[in-house]
Order: C-alpha cells, then structure tokens, then sequence
C-alpha cells in the first residue's frame, strides 16, 4: 500500500514510533546555527569579493545579510507552522503538491551540500599547503597538488561518513568555537594594525570596480557571491524536533545567529580592507580560499599567529564539508527509500548501517566536480563551486518564499500562530532570490553549467524510477513501508 501524496514527505511520526530526542535550548541551538552559518563560507569568498568592489566588500555581506533574513522570515514561519525535519521538500509539496516539484528542490539541496564540500575541499587544500609554507616546510605546490589533497579529502570525508559519525551537541560547540575563534584572529589582526598606524580605515568607502562592471552591478555580484557565506541557517529547520519548544525560541534564535555572523563577517571584511593596500587588494582574487591567510600572514609579522591560523581554517572547513556530504548522502538515502530515486541508491552497510550507495553516490559526484572545475587552469575553483551552491540555494529560496506565501492562505484560522513573516516580505525575499540567482550579477558560465548538469543527473535517475514504478505498478513512497 502506497503512501499519500502529504503522507511520502510528512516527518511526522506515526502509531507508537518513537520521537527523537528534544536536547536543543537556546543556547545551544544558537551555537549550532552560528556554527552552520560561519562554516567554509567567509573563507572561500572574501578573496573573489575584495577583487570586485575593492573596499567597500563589507556591503556585499551586508547586503546578502538582508536578503537572508528576509528568506529566514519565510523559514520561520513555516517551521512554527509545520515543525518537522523535512525543511524546503516539506514546504514545497505541502504548498504545491506536485512530486516532481518536490524532487526537484530536494535533489537541488543534495547538490548544493556536493557543491559547498567540493568547494570546502579545495579551500583546505589552499590553507594546508599555505600553512605549510609559512611554516617554512615546503615551497609554493602546483596546482596539481593542491587538487591531489582536495581529491584525497574528499575520499576521506567518504570513509569517516562509511564508518558513522556520530555527531554530537558538545562537538558541535567546539567546532563553532574553533570557527570564532580562527575568525576573531583576522579581526585582531586588522584592528591591531590600525593601532599600530599600518591600516588605513579610509579604504572601507572605496570602491574599486575590479571587473568594469559599475557600481551597481558589481554590488550585485558581489552580493550574490557573498550569499554562500550566508547560507546555513536553513539546515537548522531540520533540528526542529530535536529542539525545546522550537515554535517559541526558534524565530529569535536563528535572527540571532544571522545577526552574530553578519557582524563577524563585517569586521572580517574591514580587517581585510585596513591590512591589504588597495593594489593587494584588487590582486586578492587570486588567492581564492587563502585570502584570509594572506591577511593574517602581513598583518601580523611581529606574531606567530600566521603560523597556526591556516590550520584552524583546515579544522573549521573540514567540519562544513563533513556535514555537507553528511546531508546529502542522507538526502540520497532517504529519495530513493521513498521511490523517487533509483532503490540501489538506498542501499545501507551491514554492520555500520551507513547508507554506503548514497555516500558513494554523492563522493563520486563531488570528485568529478572537482576534477571538472580544475581541468580549466584559468577558472576560479573556489568562485565558481561556491558560486554555485549559491545558485542552487537561491533558487529552492525563491521556492520555499513563495511557498510561504501559498500555505499562509490556508492557514488554519483556528490553530495557534507563533511567528508571521511581515506583510508581503516573503514575496519581497522570493523576488531579490531569483534576481540574484539570473545571468545579470555576472555569474560565471561555468556554475550554471554545473548545476544544469547536477540536476539533469538528478532528472535522469528520477526519470528512470519513474519508468520501473510505473512499470511494477509501484507508488513513490512505497519503498520506505517495504523496506522499513
């Protein structure tokens, strides 16, 4: 017997099966949120950024900031309303009810999650190779070496994730605080310049038009590259039901959290500005991930601290790309229990009871798209990973924001309200998301190339589940009753 068209994404838990346990409060929800949001973001972004606007970078991130928490307005609104881990597919088929819809946003999220870790990948493997030679233990690596570590990463994080991690609330503090900690050494860094007379704060209203775009335009697409520093505060939707009373305390913690990041990112940015001089800046680009560690390395010659900070970042982006492929290893498990992804792919280890298809499935995706990305010697890997994962998360944003709008029509009048995204900001939020998602911010080629051929991928094997389903006369959602 097949499963209801709300029954296949209802997260709720049926007869006498048991919940999972509610062990997040505020604080520790607000750790978590930070934690997701900081992640590799900041690192992988602020180089491209500073060689796009030159001084002014802290706008960008200022202004993703705004349009993020327009976004989180829709997010909480619905997670009060429907408080279940299912997150951007719940919403969506809640408010359109068409599966493949529903696939379509859900497949995007796994992308996204390969995307972000491809790009994690690579920023540590710029940051390992770059504290080494700090540290005076090896000369400049090619390019080919730096590629070899994002690769054998990759196939690590695969192992661990074979192997089960259990991911707990304490670690997740330490990391978070290991993430803050390696961010406030860059502020220091920068304000202790500017005490000692080497930065000059003036620099934060220049704008340098690195690409000949114009203001306007090279606002936006910096903006839209500061996006994927910004994104994370979605994944905390699917801890609601790990959270106490989330209908009360989830609104102004996750407000909270983007508001802590948004500040963190700023002062990242104006530390940048005051350390590098303007032709530094502009050249900044090119270092990609390792921006930051540029920073730190000049800003403080009479300190060691450059010598460990790149090792942090390792430690802070190597926490982000496990819990991306952790999610969409996950994601790919749970689709093809579901009969919406080829069943082979919901395959799970003996022993382990990992889901060891979907975990081989997502790494062999990542290590192709690292190995695409990096065969063209001119492109800009990070920027265009990133640039990506941005892409894909702006469009399943404008999805959920116009869901928003559609389920708030068929609210129940009788059942309790807890937090209502103002006016018409959600249809606000769906417009600035698709806007930035378009052609003209001056998005690479290249990541809509990536992303239109993840999804095909996606498509593809939907499609043909579809035909075996249709064939066996099999529902999608009847494999999760048959396999349970």
């Amino acid at each position: 017997m097949s499963k209801t068209s709300d029954e296949v994404y209802d997260a709720t838990p049926e007869g006498d099966a048991p919940e999972l346990k509610r062990v997040l409060g505020p604080k520790l929800l607000l750790l978590f949120i930070v934690g997701d949001i900081l992640g590799a973001g900041v690192y992988a972004v602020t180089g491209t950024m500073a060689g796009t606007v030159g001084g002014i970078v802290w706008l960008p991130f200022l202004l993703a900031f705004v349009v993020a928490t327009l976004t989180a307005f829709s997010y909480l609104e619905l997670v009060t309303q429907y408080p279940q881990a299912a997150g951007a597919a719940l919403y969506t088929h809640k408010a359109f009810g068409i599966h493949f819809v529903t696939f379509l946003v859900a497949f995007a999220v796994v992308c996204s999650g390969i995307t972000s870790a491809s790009t994690s990948a690579n920023v540590l493997a710029q940051n390992f190779f770059g504290g080494l030679e700090i540290n005076g233990w090896i000369d400049a690596p090619g390019q080919g070496a730096v590629t070899a570590v994002a690769l054998g990463f990759m196939l690590l994080l695969a192992v661990i994730n074979l192997r089960g991690v259990g991911e707990s609330v304490k670690f997740n503090v330490v990391l978070t605080l290991v993430e803050m900690t390696a961010l406030c050494i860059v502020i220091g860094v920068g304000f202790y310049a500017m005490a000692q007379g080497g930065g000059n704060l003036e620099e934060i209203t220049v704008f340098t038009d690195g690409q000949d775009k114009g203001l306007f335009l090279a606002v936006t697409a910096a903006t839209s590259i500061a996006f994927f520093a910004m994104v994370g505060f979605e994944d905390s939707v699917n801890m609601v039901e790990e959270t106490h009373h989330p209908e009360r305390i989830f609104p102004r913690t996750m407000l909270t959290g983007l508001g802590i990041a948004v500040i963190l990112y700023m002062l990242v940015a104006i530390s940048v500005v005051t350390v590098l001089t303007p032709t530094e800046l502009a050249g900044i680009r090119e270092a990609e991930g390792a921006a930051l560690l540029e920073v730190v390395h000049k800003g403080s010659p009479d300190f060691p601290i450059d010598r460990i900070f790149p090792f942090l970042a390792v430690f802070a982006v190597a926490n982000t790309a496990l819990i991306n492929m952790l999610m969409a290893s996950r994601l790919i498990y749970g689709m093809a229990r579901q009969d919406v992804l080829p069943r082979p792919l919901g395959k799970v280890l003996p022993g382990r009871r990992t889901p060891w298809a979907g975990i081989a499935f997502s790494t062999v995706l990542a290590l192709g798209l690292i190995w695409y990305v990096t065969s063209d010697p001119e492109s800009n890997i990070v920027a265009n990973l990133s640039g990506t994962t941005a892409f894909l998360l702006l469009c399943v944003f404008t999805v959920v924001n116009v869901a928003c709008l559609v389920l708030r029509r068929r609210r129940d009048p009788n059942r309790e309200v807890f937090f209502t995204s103002p006016g018409q900001l959600p249809l606000v939020a769906a417009l600035l998301c698709a806007f930035l998602a378009g052609p003209w911010v001056g998005r690479s080629a290249i990541q809509y190339q990536i992303a239109g051929g993840l999804m095909a991928i996606g498509v593809l094997l939907w499609l043909v589940t579809w035909l075996v389903n249709r064939r066996t006369n099999r529902a999608a959602g009847s494999g999760a009753n048959e396999t349970a």
